[in-house]
Parts: structure tokens; sequence; C-alpha cells
């Protein structure tokens, strides 16, 4: 099987003696974190307990066991002890079950080492009940809290939240969980593999933790270490980084020329008219239009798959390098699937609709790695972009496919994934987004995307959320808050500049959180119990250390559902805030356990909780920004009675303002660039200052508070 190059494995194991933790009654446990036990005996009975919460999981393999041995050590998750085992159910199998000391996890493992039918492992006949739960399904992996899909994560959680995710550990593409006739949770392979080769090890992962997105993230940084992905950074590419314009379905030029220009005269046009406004436009994405597609080779068939990956001569002339280099900006570029008529069914090995071959990916990727490409985008991989279902195809066709775009050094987009495609990224470090929205983004699509932001998240991939036209304010901005790509469609002549330097600086970087946006775990609890009529309340935050500043997007699922409410503490915070309402430019301090209530008015509503240091000042940041204290803007920001903040200016920026809380007028110094003369409100208890770059292109500013505090804003409570 395709093992893609950087995927480790490896144990440091320390062997003890094979009746170590033992019993009289031949039961063997072994230890975990938090007083996790699980517990093994000679009939083939296992369990895993934990005390809190009290929740009990049991099944048995229904055979007896041999062979078996305890050992500790030291894995890509961290130290760990295991219990293997052998047994016979028609052939021989071999067992291992795991726990770590550093997360509430287990994992387990069937070998077969001489081949053999299909078997599940684990197989939980007992579980905890009375749970909700959520898993995800279907193209662009959307969530569900009514069924169990087989290809998925399943994650149950109680009412305070405490969860338990169930899930595929390997073999993605073709591991199922299940529920037996009897409603024992299994896990193993679809119905289609009738065998299983010898020598394969799959394996499955139980996670336990307080708290459903905290689940999620433990599940989800499991799954990357263990497959050995490098986590991308949320400006690891191009698509990544800086501000795109695409052309797939929904944004203007798809299949479609401005007037009477060249499809290359349009594309130049729509760059050109980011350059006169000063947006620096970071690449561009050529969709389906650009190849030819069908028995008849046309670039303009928008309905067969690709004949040839070559842009089409009749667009590009003989080279789409020469389009990129007059563009004078890196491409991403689009792939369907390999239509019957084309040649490269004789010419290389082939599955379903895709190919398996790596000649074929070599071929590709060096092509756009000529053509100045730096993201390739893998399309319709829900179907027809399918291989045959078995346990080799699907992983050389995505290995294969990520094996030479590495090479290449280009990064993977998954589009029109489903949650198999999902996970399967976990194995690849160059796979850096997954669509998680169907085309062209909008409102209809947003709780789906958050949703399903999640599980991207979790796998170690960033959410793309879709084209977008630059004057929809509340796309843009959750767009930004899901610190994924950010793709603008416009018409030439339509660009909103103002609305698109909130997102990103003049350069195009995005100015992002650090991490996707998702709901908060009482909006899972609320969905789950009542079919997502309770508001939408999603947070992500950029970290300084300790200190956290929250970005909060709320709007109504349901008509005239429009209430929320929500502490510090539902997003993760201990310390007083001031809690800033972005569009409405007002804001107020808040504490930890202070209930807010809000009624939003209007598509959605947007608010910031920027954290109060040791001073008893706030800095909110850059109100020119969506995300106001984004890294790309506030490179630093620390707060030891004193606040030390740096700012960051692209190429061309000559000042931006800065804005805060503070209980009387601060005192604002400079050490590198210039800092304005601060302008205080005594009503609302906030400060603006202009500051300017210094050489190096930053500045760094100290602001003190005043020793005189005004009676209406007294030092917030710690």
């Amino acid at each position: 099987m395709f093992q893609f190059p950087g995927a480790f494995s490896f144990s440091a194991c320390l062997l003890f003696c094979a009746v170590a933790g033992r019993t009289a009654d031949s039961t063997t446990t072994i230890q975990g974190a938090r007083g996790l036990v699980v517990s093994l005996d000679d009939s083939g009975d296992y369990a895993i307990d934990l005390p809190n919460p009290a929740w009990h999981f049991a099944g048995t393999v229904e055979h007896p066991i041999s062979n078996v041995l305890i050992t500790t050590g030291l894995d890509e998750v961290g130290p760990f002890n295991e219990v293997a085992f052998d047994f016979t159910a028609t052939v021989v199998r071999h067992a291992a079950i795991r726990t770590y000391a550093n997360r509430t996890a287990v994992l387990f493992t069937l070998g077969y080492p001489n081949g053999g039918t299909n078997f599940c492992f684990p197989s939980f006949a007992d579980y905890p009940t009375g749970l909700r739960h959520i898993a995800f399904s279907g193209t662009f992996a959307p969530p569900t809290f009514s069924n169990l899909p087989e290809e998925s994560p399943w994650a149950f959680f109680d009412a305070k939240a405490n969860t338990f995710i169930l899930s595929p550990a390997s073999d993605f593409m073709a591991a199922t969980l299940s529920k037996s006739s009897s409603g024992a949770l299994e896990s193993g392979f679809g119905w289609q593999i009738n065998s299983v080769p010898r020598g394969l090890a799959h394996k499955t992962l139980l996670v336990i933790d307080t708290g459903i997105n905290r689940a999620f993230s433990t599940w989800g940084n499991m799954l990357t270490a263990t497959q050995g992905k490098v986590r991308p950074a949320n400006d690891s590419d191009a698509t990544l980084n800086r501000l795109g314009y695409w052309t797939d379905n929904g944004a203007s030029y798809y299949y479609h020329m401005e007037g009477r220009l060249s499809y290359v005269d349009t594309l130049a046009a729509a760059k050109a008219e980011f350059d006169k406004f000063g947006i620096g436009l970071g690449y561009l994405q050529l969709d389906s239009w650009f190849y030819p597609k069908g028995p008849q080779a046309q670039w303009s068939d928008a309905v067969d798959g690709l004949y040839q990956y070559a842009a089409d001569s009749a667009l590009f002339g003989s080279s789409l390098a020469g389009f990129q280099q007059r563009l004078g900006i890196p491409l991403a570029t689009h792939a369907r699937w390999i239509d019957k008529s084309s040649p490269y069914r004789q010419q290389y090995a082939i599955s379903g609709n895709v190919s398996t071959d790596p000649g074929y990916w070599d071929m590709v990727a060096s092509y756009l790695k000529s053509a100045g490409v730096t993201t390739y985008e893998q399309d319709w991989l829900s179907g027809p972009a399918v291989p045959e279902f078995n346990l080799a195809d699907p992983e050389a066709f995505l290995g294969n496919m990520a094996y030479a775009m590495s090479e290449a050094g280009l990064t993977i987009q998954y589009c029109m994934p489903t949650t198999r495609h999902v996970l399967q990224s976990t194995k690849y470090s160059n796979v850096t987004s997954i669509r998680g929205a169907n085309d062209r983004f909008n409102p209809d699509k947003w709780t789906d995307f958050l949703y399903s932001s999640r599980l991207i998240g979790a796998a170690g991939a960033w959410p793309f959320a879709d084209v977008l036209m630059s004057g929809e304010t509340s796309n843009l901005l959750l767009s930004t808050l899901s610190a994924g790509p950010i793709g603008l469609g416009d018409k030439i002549g339509t660009l909103n500049a103002a609305n698109v330097l909130r997102a990103v600086r003049a350069d195009g970087v995005i100015v992002k959180p650090d991490v996707p946006i998702v709901p908060l775990d009482s909006v899972y609890l609320a969905d789950a119990e009542s079919s997502k009529t309770a508001p939408m309340l999603a947070a992500t935050h950029t970290a300084f250390g300790r200190m956290r500043a929250h970005y909060v997007f709320a709007y109504p699922q349901s008509a005239g559902n429009n209430q929320f409410s929500f502490s510090l503490s539902d997003l993760g915070s201990n310390s007083p805030a001031y809690l800033y309402d972005y569009f409405a430019d007002a804001g107020r301090v808040i504490q930890p356990g202070d209930v807010v209530n809000e009624t939003i008015t209007g598509q959605a509503m947007y608010l910031i909780a920027a954290p109060i240091g040791r001073s008893g000042m706030a800095v909110i940041g850059d109100a020119g920004q969506f995300v106001t204290l984004g890294r790309k803007r506030i490179v630093s920001l620390t707060d030891d009675g004193v606040i030390h903040l740096t700012v960051a200016f692209a190429k061309g920026e000559t000042h931006r303002t800065i804005i805060g809380y503070a209980p009387s007028t601060p005192t604002v110094t400079a050490s590198n660039g210039a800092a304005g003369p601060v302008t205080y409100d005594p009503a609302t208890g906030r400060f603006q200052l202009a500051v300017q770059p210094g050489a190096d292109g930053a500045a760094a500013l100290q602001i003190v508070a005043s020793s005189i505090r005004s009676p209406a804003h007294p030092r917030p409570r710690r």
C-alpha cells in the first residue's frame, strides 16, 4: 500500500514480562490519563473505564486470547501503555489496545498477519447512552445530528459537553463505523472489502475529553501525529497567505469572458483592477474552463471530464507559463475526473475515473510547476473523480497525487470532498486547504461551513468558504474568520476596495485569526436538541501567550429567533475583557462570570473580546481590519503593567489607527516608528491613536496607564 514520505511510526518500547498487570483471575489491566483503565480477560472481553465522567465501554473479540504482552514506550503522541494479544477467528489475528499518559484516549489495532476476512475491532456492546451526537456525511462533509454515517467520526456528548469521539485511525478511504443489529458500535471495513491483505494493521481511535471542540482538537492532533502530517500554518502557501481571484462556479468569469475581451485579457484586466486600488493580488485560480474536456476536446465543454490536462491552446496559445509571466502572480489550477475519451486511459493506470499511476501525477506536477502554478485543486472528489472502492486504489490515487505535487513544490486543495477525504488528508502535509461549503458562498451555506470547518481544522487543513463578491460584507468577514483562503470573483469595475482592505493589508496579505472559526459547544448542544433553531454563535481567536483576543460571529438560524447569550468562560477565557461591537462601534467591560445577552439586528453581529491585562487596559487593535488583532497586523502584544505592542505595515502603508480601552487617558510612546497624539473618550473609556512605521516597516509602542482613574472606569476585577 502507498505510504506518503514523511509518514512514520516508531515505538521505543521497554518490554515488561507477559504477566505484568495481570490478576489472579487472568485479567490484564493498563492505565491511561485521568484515571482511565483498560481491562482485558482471557475470554476476549475488554473494557475501558473512566471515573469522570463515569463512562464505561465494553466489548469482546468472542474468542479466547493468547500471547498477552504488556509494553510501555513513546510514540508520536506521547508516553503509552499497551496490551497486545492474539486470537483466532477463522484465521489468526493480532490485536493491541494502547492508552496514553497525556491524552484520555485509546488506540486500537487489529493486525492480519496472514490476511483474512474483515473483522470488527473494537466492537462496543456497552457504551455511554442517552447522549446526543454529531457526525458528517456527504459532499463537503456537512453535519448531521440525526444519522451515524459509516465514513464519519462519531462524536457523542452529554449535557455538560463531555464528549467521546470514535473514528478510524488508518485506511480512511475504506474504513467504516457501523452499528450492529444489537446496537454495538463497531469499527472495520466497508462491506465491499471481502478480504484483507496479509500484514495490514487497521487502527481505530477513541478520544474522551471535556468539551466538544476540545475533544475534536485532541482527536485531530492525535490523527495528524500518528499519520506524520506536519500541520500547515495559516500562511503556509499563496492561497492561505494572500487574497486570491477565482474563476470557479459562481464567479463572474466562470466559462465567461468580459465583453469582447479574450479570456486571458479578461483575467489580466481583473488583476489590473486590484493594481489600480493598490491591493496586492496574491494569486489567480483557473477553473475547469482552462483545459479541453470531453470527446471533442473543447475548453467550453462544462459537462464532461478532462481530455488533456493542459491549458487549451485556443485560449492561451502555446504556453500557460507565458500567461502566468504576463500576470506576474502565481496560479492555482483546477482538475476534474478523466474523461472516458481521454488518451490518458491508454497511457496510464486508471481506476474508476482517476489515475493511480505515479507517472501520470509526475507529468501533471511537472507541467504545473513549469507554468508557475503553486496550488493544485482536485475537484469532484465525491464523484465522478473517484477510484474503485478497495484498500489499494484510493490510497494510490491520493497518495501519488500528494507525493508528486510535494516533489514539485505544490500544495493541494481538496474540493467536493467527503468525510473520508478530510480524514485521508491527515496523511499529507501538502494538503493545506479543503473546501467546506458548496459553490458560491452565501448565508444559506454558513452553518454547514462552520461545522465542516470544525472537522477540516481538526484534521490539520484550513477550510475554504469558496468564491464571494467583495461588497458582501458578512460573507467576506466570515471567510476571513475561517483563517483559510479568501477568493473573490468580482466583475471588472465592481471591486469594493474599502471592504477588501478590511480583510487584507495593502499587499494582499490576509489579516486572519490563529484558528478556524467554529460553533461554540453550547450551539452543538442546542442544534442537536432543536434542529438548528437557536442562533448560531461561533468564535475564533488570536493568542499572545496567555492573552487571547476572541472574535464572535452570531446570526439567526430561524426567523424571529435572534437573541443569544454567552460568557467569557464559554470562549475559554477566565480574565476580564473589553467587549467591542465592531459594526456598532460600541463596547463595555465584562468579567469572566458575566452573562452577555445580545439581540442580533440585521444579518449578523460581530463582537471582539479584547483581553484586559495587568495594566487594566485592553488593545482592541486595528479597527480598519476585521480581525483587529490578527498577527499579520499586530505582531506582538504583552502586558506586564505596561502594554507593549508591535504593529506591522505592508509596503506603501503610511499609517494605521489603533484603538483600545483604558479607565483614563493613557500615555503612548514609540520606540520604533511614530505614534500620534492619543484621543480619549471618557464616556466610553476608549482611546485611539495614529501609528506610523519605522524604516523596517513596523512600529513598536508602549502604552502606560494614567495614575488617575475615572470613577466611571475603575480597574476591572481579576
